[in-house]
């Protein structure tokens, strides 16, 4: 997947928005980063992960604990082609939405 095409699959996620932190591209809900991409270096990206499949994934080629975000709950992933198009819009989706999750009841029933 290319880098307009993912940008187009995160906007069209209920409630993203997009900003610039730490000279990274982020894409957000209600504020809170559910992932960031390093543009400027080869497209390389940290979404959220489930705890529980940390290990696994860490263990593939081109996935490995996202540096300054939490351990074992992020994963920095090397580039848009180290996963195919369907399990990166799956694993982007369930970044947002168990960072939604956290989120108080309220805001989370707006995008219910």
């Amino acid at each position: 997947m290319d880098i307009e095409s993912f940008r187009e699959y995160c906007l069209s996620l209920p409630g993203t928005t997009e900003g610039m932190k730490w000279e990274h591209l982020c894409f957000m809900i209600e504020e809170k980063i559910y992932v960031i991409i390093a543009i400027d270096e080869g497209n390389s990206f940290s979404i959220k992960c489930n705890p529980d499949e940390f290990e696994e994934l860490a263990a593939r080629d081109g996935i490995a604990q996202a540096y300054h975000m939490a351990k074992r709950q992020w994963i920095q992933i090397e580039n848009l082609d180290v996963l195919n198009d369907k399990e990166l819009k799956s694993r982007v989706a369930d970044s947002r939405a168990m960072v939604l999750a956290k989120l108080p009841k309220k805001t989370q029933a707006k995008y219910a």
